[in-house]
């Protein structure tokens, strides 16, 4: 059994501020509300900060979890109403069928592998030499984060209503985590990418958008290196195309950095006058 909890967040509180400005402390304050085998257990969890007064955090676990620390850490403990919301995660699941539609929600981070391929590392304290991993590299600008998006959403069993189903125009999109010039958030981008404007990704985007982009950086332990995200907040309309695939993308997560707020994927009914037909 899953369970999708929301917990109101009070952004006021100093207890509050240190979760908020570091992804690390939050995944250790969700963890924390796993009694049962945490350390199995990878919850998926979402900031959402629509209403930056009153933020809440949406985190889907595989037990039944008590949050009442967090309301006390970070939340109103004394305040009247419901501190946070519990619902069991199977009647969504149960919903699904191909050909239905539902709006949607989830924060990413959209990566690619290095074109380089993978170097020897140094050698270990045995004297040989091992393999790294091809580095990943951030998506640094809205263009190429949408290309990544919609060249995945088949993969998650699911289409954008409205998008391009070719991936020339993807494809051209992605070039943008190259390093030749800088975005408005200092990203790296290349000239040919930089004359992708907004108007290009329109015409591919469908019933997609981003209504946010972040970039985080926090260290794991004091003194280390830190690890810097850049994050996307895509919403839209979706058609399920795979009822086991999309399952498999709403328990498991989308893209990498699961434990720092990314790949929860969320659905909601279509409002009552959208209209569902292409």
């Amino acid at each position: 059994m899953s369970y999708l909890s929301r917990i109101r967040i009070n952004p006021l509180r100093s207890g509050s501020r240190d979760l908020l400005g570091n992804p690390r402390r939050l995944h250790g304050a969700v963890m924390g509300g796993l009694a049962d085998d945490p350390e199995r257990q990878r919850p998926l969890w979402r900031l959402d900060s629509d209403n930056p007064h009153r933020p809440k955090l949406l985190v889907l676990s595989e037990s039944k979890p008590d949050w009442t620390h967090l309301v006390e850490q970070a939340g109103w403990p004394h305040a009247e109403g419901e501190h946070y919301e519990l619902r069991e995660y199977e009647p969504l699941l149960t919903r699904l069928a191909v050909g239905e539609e539902f709006t949607f929600r989830v924060t990413a981070n959209p990566v690619r592998n290095a074109v380089e391929a993978a170097r020897p590392t140094q050698p270990n304290d045995s004297g040989k030499g091992s393999l790294g991993r091809s580095p990943r590299t951030a998506h640094r600008t809205a263009e190429a984060q949408l290309g990544w998006f919609l060249q995945r959403t088949e993969k998650w069993g699911f289409s954008v209503p409205g998008a391009s189903s070719g991936t020339s125009a993807i494809e051209h999109s992605s070039v943008a985590a190259s390093a030749d010039s800088t975005d408005a958030t200092g990203g790296a981008v290349t000239a040919e990418a930089a004359r992708v404007g907004t108007a290009d990704v329109s015409e591919f985007a469908g019933d997609v958008r981003i209504t946010a982009r972040e970039r985080h950086s926090f260290a794991k332990k004091r003194g280390s290196k830190p690890v810097v995200l850049h994050t996307a907040t895509f919403e839209g309309r979706l058609r399920v195309t795979s009822v086991e695939l999309l399952r498999r993308a709403l328990l498991h997560g989308v893209g990498p950095a699961k434990a720092y707020g990314c790949g929860l994927l969320t659905l909601a009914p279509l409002p009552p006058d959208s209209d569902a037909a292409d």
